[in-house]
């Protein structure tokens, strides 16, 4: 029923790409190792004995959650282009849909880090003239976020948008 709520108005969604997810499953463990790596120094040298075991055993519940999560906030995001606007959604406890008009963007930025480069993405981001500020697209192909930035910014000449 309130799926409906975040569907775009006659256009499918694009999904992101599935290296974004292999990607984000290979971080997750990676990026939370290190965080509990570095609280297990002390709780390891000075610590009781059962504090190494809590330690370990959150350090496992954090990893899995966000392991078995990871698929799910990944099917999540999307975006839709119409002809006067762009629409994106994400997030799975707290859903949003945000419609960005192309007459209000202002500037639109492509960027690959490292780790997206060896992924082969890319990220896009709107930056408009809203409050809001940014709109930003993660886990793009790098050849679709190319084809996103030129298409984005062919729409907002047309419509004489801040681009």
């Amino acid at each position: 029923m309130t799926d409906i709520l975040f569907a775009p108005p006659g256009v499918p969604w694009q999904r992101l790409s599935p290296n974004y997810l292999r990607q984000k499953l290979i971080l997750i463990p990676l990026g939370w190792m290190f965080f509990f790596g570095l609280l297990a120094v002390p709780v390891f040298l000075w610590g009781f004995p059962w504090m190494k075991w809590a330690l370990v055993a959150v350090a496992v519940v954090t990893v899995a959650w966000r392991m078995l999560r990871a698929p799910r906030v990944f099917r999540r995001w999307g975006y839709a282009e119409r002809d006067e606007d762009v629409y994106l959604t994400h997030g799975l406890w707290i859903r949003s849909l945000q419609c960005v008009p192309y007459g209000r963007m202002q500037l639109v930025q492509v960027q690959s880090g490292p780790l997206d480069r060896l992924f082969g993405l890319a990220t896009v981001q709107m930056i408009t003239s809203s409050t809001s500020g940014t709109v930003t697209i993660p886990g793009l192909p790098a050849a679709d976020a190319a084809a996103l930035r030129d298409r984005l910014i062919a729409r907002g000449e047309q419509q004489q948008a801040g681009i």
